[in-house]
This record gives structure tokens, C-alpha cells and sequence, in this order.
């Protein structure tokens, strides 16, 4: 839930925010927005290599953790340009391995209820259609705290990547029997 609402709340209002950062023209900025998915695939890539070497949990929290600091970074870096837009790009690259890291995570000994357990996880991208809602209501204020809102917007993604790097971490924990 909390991983789908964040990259569809990350990806729909990137361009938002490159226009608002770079003040280039839809079509400009959407070259940007082609940048963060090509990082996003990529990555994938790379987290794929780094699992000889790292649990997926270990990996889940730390793209958790990263992106989670990213998305403050974006929120706090408001009107400074490429900081704010390079943060952005990279929270794509974080976010690359989280859905199927988790879901590969939560299906894990559910044995017969996996079936079950993978209906589950498939209804939670009822997150999707949730909090992009909640975040573009954010955005509609125009301005908050002297910051523009498409900035502080990004508060809910942050939110949603802690989530995520607590979910990791707890997993981890609990497969070293320290939880």
C-alpha cells in the first residue's frame, strides 16, 4: 500500500515540480521525468547484483532509508533547482527494487496461503489511487509553511519510504531472531 501510493505519488508530480524548479515547459521537463525511469530500470539491475552480497531486506531498508531522505530532500530544498530535481531522480533508483522485494519478503514460509497472502499484496496498489489524491490536495494549496506546496507535498512520500525502511528492517530483525 504505502510503496505504491509513494512511487505513483512520486512519478505523477515530477514534472510538476521540474517545471516548478527549472520553469522549462511540460515538454521539457518530461525529458527529466524519462531519466528517472530509465534510473529506475537500471537500478534494478544493480540491487539484482548487490543481493550476492545483501539480504533483501537489508536492501529493502536501505532503499527505504535513502529514498525517505531524498523525498526530505525535495520537500526542503524547494526553489534551489538541480538539488531538488537531482533528489527526485534518484528516489526512482531507490524505489526500484521495493515491490517485488516485498512482496517476494511477504509471501516468505506462508506455504498452502500464499495464493492468499499474493491477493492481498496485489489489492494493497489500492495505495495508488489513495494517497496521489491526498498529496495532489497538498499541491492545491498553492503555497505552505513560505514553501511551494508541490514541494511540501513530497512530506507523504517521505512518510510512506519510513514505512517501508521500518518494514525492512523489521524483517531483517526477525530473520536474525532478534525480534
Amino acid at each position: 500500500f504505502f510503496y505504491v501510493g509513494a512511487q505513483i505519488g512520486v512519478w505523477s508530480f515530477t514534472i510538476r515540480l521540474v517545471m516548478q524548479e527549472t520553469g522549462r515547459l511540460e515538454a521539457a521537463a518530461s525529458s527529466i521525468y524519462l531519466i528517472s525511469i530509465i534510473g529506475h530500470c537500471l537500478s534494478r539491475f544493480i540491487y539484482t547484483g548487490l543481493m550476492r552480497w545483501f539480504s533483501p531486506s537489508r536492501l529493502l531498508t536501505f532503499g527505504g532509508v535513502m529514498s525517505a531522505l531524498l523525498s526530505l530532500t525535495v520537500v526542503l530544498s524547494a526553489g534551489t533547482g538541480w538539488i531538488c530535481i537531482t533528489s527526485l531522480v534518484l528516489i526512482s533508483s531507490f524505489m526500484s527494487l521495493m515491490f517485488p522485494t516485498i512482496y517476494g519478503i511477504a509471501l516468505t514460509g506462508l506455504g498452502d496461503d500464499a495464493k492468499f497472502g499474493a491477493a492481498g499484496l496485489i489489492m494493497a496498489i489500492l495505495g495508488g489511487s489513495v494517497l496521489p489524491p491526498l498529496q495532489a490536495s497538498i499541491i492545491d494549496k498553492g503555497e505552505l509553511f513560505g514553501m511551494p506546496a508541490v514541494n511540501v507535498s513530497f512530506i507523504l512520500p517521505f512518510i510512506c519510504f519510513v514505512v517501508i525502511a521500518i518494514y525492512g528492517q523489521r524483517t531483517y530483525l526477525r530473520s536474525k531472531g532478534k525480534l
